[in-house]
């Protein structure tokens, strides 16, 4: 009787895990980013709406209604928790999409809700929390509009030609074959609400253009809808201001101004480039190590949904914002509903006028459209299972991005744990060791200089790491003497700028449940009576443990003390030992604010005030920053600030953690050409804090046990076969263990 119970429970436990396995990849759709049939498709019906008129993205007119943006618009929460955890119908897919009205008296950003798909016949306008208006010019810059900026840039750089050809020792803005200026554009577009004023710097067109200013740099209104009516606010060249072109030219040309005229230009020590240069004593007729699959991937896909060593979740890469995990389960428990970027931002320090004015908030570049092609063996390992990613921004049909995304499994190179245990004479009584590999799943974001790694790697126990590492090239400006208060030196003329880096993310935490709590853990020196010697006192830590219960409490400030422990854990469920399941977020990061409170700008960034905030989660407060922050972070319709405002109960609550991570980088000599990653990732870990009764990855059947056998032979114990294989080592584990006086 006892053995069919037995036998009944096995076979419950096992149906269930398969049930939810299935809800789990049924329900992962609902999180993959829109089709190429669901784009056009949604195109195709918007512009069947006469009302709308709406004419084509790359119309080289401004003044017209053109689709901005179409990507997914992810379902209510309860509603898709419905079929993740019911089996229940999954809602239907929905396309969120901005239209520019531009051809109107009044011209304005309207978001629309379009279902279903993939066949649409409805759409309702989207609105904002508050109801806060979109203004026409905290739009993004598009391609059309660089289109008129560029013809401008003619006009004032044909002005200037004699100067500018002077200066930079045979380089023009037009009609300049290998010797060709080009130009950075700055954000801000100007210093308050409803502005569309851009700094312009010019540089050699070269390799590396970033690092390449040539110390001209323009102030163009562009905020009316005729290009003809765009003007020249400001000129700047060699530490001075000027009105107009024409008056920088008239004083260049009359001594009243002193002349610039950087180093003769060398193609073949263009020091901007990858090409290599230097002595190296690393062999180049034989490749470094790589990493194998001996006998296959160990991860399966389908879709978005990827399962491995006891981990599945859905993805996506949203337009917007970029990469994105939902339904993170571990052994069919779910960790989490949702583990988000959300923003990464960029706020600059110099003497020119463009540098003083760069603050970078990327999303307002669409950066999660910046996915381009990774490549085998550098961005990813060859082994790496490649996935192209598509997408609708500024364009008249689906952008195809070829091998945008990869997923792999890596060896750490670092045991997941290990123990010799000695016998102190010479020998051993075990040896223990399990090693350490991981799942990645990564893409990239190249916003014009820089290059976001984003990753999130998954481990054997129980652990999730979420990490961007910054490289590619830094934002330079033309060097001046007082430029170095604001960065460094890096070659003739030029300067590397100080800035700040913060990413914001979003970790909808479901812990054994939807209903979770959280507090916050330090120590605390206790000074007691030695139980065993009354005469003396012992001082040591003793825990001590804070709940949080209100929104305000739990949102910790740059600037004071940070508690060593964040916990979330659910007060309704323990583990074996009876600890409240739980999960705590630790962070790898050097952040700290990047403006003074509510000054100007930081009002569109006010979640870079806390490295953490928890909130009660609400539909209505998806995200914490938009794609129109950058052009108008002074009055955002996405205020963060206002989801703790309110200061809800988050006791036993749903509840979202909102973390911030980022790092000051003074650019130095060592970021020619370019930065490396080492030393610029940041990010945090999930790591489980009684949410098992014991170490998850004891399921790993890579652990390998060591013991010595009494007739001197060793017994050696492993659960996976003996030879790796012939692309690592044709020889067998071996392990001595043994040490000895020589």
């Amino acid at each position: 009787m006892r053995l069919l119970c037995l036998l009944q429970l096995v076979c419950l436990a096992s149906c269930t895990v398969s049930r939810t396995r299935e809800w789990a990849l049924h329900g992962a759709p609902m999180f993959a980013d829109l089709t190429v049939h669901e784009l056009k498709a949604v195109r195709a019906y918007l512009h069947g709406i006469p009302e709308m008129e709406l004419t084509d993205a790359q119309n080289k007119i401004l003044k017209k209604n053109s689709i901005l943006l179409i990507e997914l618009h992810l379902p209510r929460k309860h509603e898709a928790l419905r079929a993740l955890d019911r089996g229940q119908a999954k809602p239907p897919r929905q396309a969120r999409v901005i239209i520019q009205f531009g051809n109107q008296n009044k011209p304005n950003i309207t978001e629309y809700i379009v279902s279903p798909l993939p066949f649409p016949n409805s759409h309702v306008v989207k609105t904002f929390k508050g109801d806060r208006p979109v203004l026409f010019e905290s739009r993004p810059i598009t391609n059309v509009e660089y289109y008129h900026i560029n013809n401008i840039l003619e006009k004032i750089t044909t002005k200037a030609h004699k100067l500018l050809f002077e200066t930079t020792g045979g380089f023009s803005f037009t009609n300049c074959s290998d010797r060709c200026l080009t130009f950075s554009d700055i954000a801000p577009r100007g210093l308050g609400p409803g502005e569309r004023r851009t700094w312009i710097m010019l540089q050699k067109f070269v390799e590396g253009y970033f690092i390449h200013p040539v110390g001209f740099e323009v102030l163009i209104n562009h905020q009316d809808l005729d290009p003809g009516k765009w003007t020249v606010e400001k000129v700047w060249y060699n530490s001075m201001y000027f009105d107009s072109v024409e008056d920088l030219v008239e004083k260049y040309e009359s001594g009243g101004v002193e002349k610039v005229k950087l180093p003769d230009h060398d193609e073949n020590d263009l020091f901007s480039t990858y090409i290599p240069r230097g002595h190296s004593n690393t062999p180049t007729n034989i490749h470094g190590p790589k990493l194998v699959q001996p006998q296959g991937p160990r991860f399966n896909t389908h879709e978005n949904f990827v399962e491995y060593a006891g981990w599945s979740f859905a993805y996506r890469v949203r337009s917007t914002a970029g990469l994105q995990v939902f339904d993170l389960r571990f052994n069919g428990e779910r960790i989490a509903y949702e583990i988000s970027l959300q923003e990464a931002i960029a706020f600059y320090a110099g003497d020119t006028p463009a540098a003083m004015q760069t603050k970078y908030i990327d999303a307002g570049w669409a950066m999660g459209s910046s996915t381009y092609e990774l490549a085998p063996g550098i961005d990813c390992p060859e082994i790496a299972k490649f996935v192209d990613l598509h997408h609708f921004f500024d364009t008249d049909k689906p952008v195809q991005h070829k091998n945008a995304l990869c997923i792999f499994e890596m060896t750490t190179a670092m045991p997941l744990r290990r123990h010799f245990n000695s016998n102190f004479s010479g020998g051993y009584n075990f040896y223990g060791g399990l090693e350490n590999t991981v799942l990645v799943l990564r893409t990239t974001s190249t916003v014009y200089n820089y290059d976001y790694i984003w990753d999130f790697l998954f481990y054997q126990n129980g652990v999730v790491e979420v990490k961007v590492s910054a490289t590619g090239y830094i934002h330079a400006t033309f060097f001046t003497p007082n430029g170095l208060h604001y960065g460094t030196k890096v070659y003739n003329y030029v300067l590397g700028n100080l800035h700040t880096h913060l990413i914001h993310y979003k970790v909808d935490l479901d812990i054994a449940g939807r209903e979770n709590s959280f507090e916050s853990i330090d120590l605390k020196f206790v000074n007691f009576t030695n139980p065993w010697s009354p005469k003396n006192f012992i001082v040591q830590s003793r825990l001590s443990r804070t709940e949080h219960k209100t929104e305000r409490s739990a949102a910790f400030r740059f600037g004071k003390k940070f508690p060593r422990y964040v916990h979330f854990y659910n007060p309704n469920e323990k583990n074996k030992w009876g600890h409240k399941k739980g999960y705590r977020i630790q962070f790898n990061s050097h952040a700290h604010s990047v403006l003074p409170r509510g000054w100007r700008e930081e009002n569109g960034i006010s979640w870079s005030r806390y490295p953490l905030a928890v909130t009660r989660h609400k539909d209505s407060e998806a995200t914490s920053s938009s794609i129109y922050t950058q052009n108008d972070p002074w009055e955002p319709v996405v205020s963060f600030e206002d989801y703790i405002r309110n200061n809800e109960d988050i006791v036993n609550q749903d509840l979202v953690a909102w973390v911030t991570v980022g790092f000051l980088h003074v650019p130095h000599s060592e970021d020619i050409p370019n930065t490396a990653t080492p030393g610029n990732a940041v990010g945090f870990f999930l790591r489980p804090f009684n949410f098992f009764n014991e170490d998850p990855s004891l399921a790993s059947k890579s652990t390998v046990i060591v013991r010595p056998g009494q007739d001197g032979k060793l017994k050696i114990q492993r659960w996976t076969p003996e030879v790796v294989g012939h692309c690592v080592t044709e020889e067998p584990f071996f392990y001595n263990g043994t040490y000895a006086g020589v």
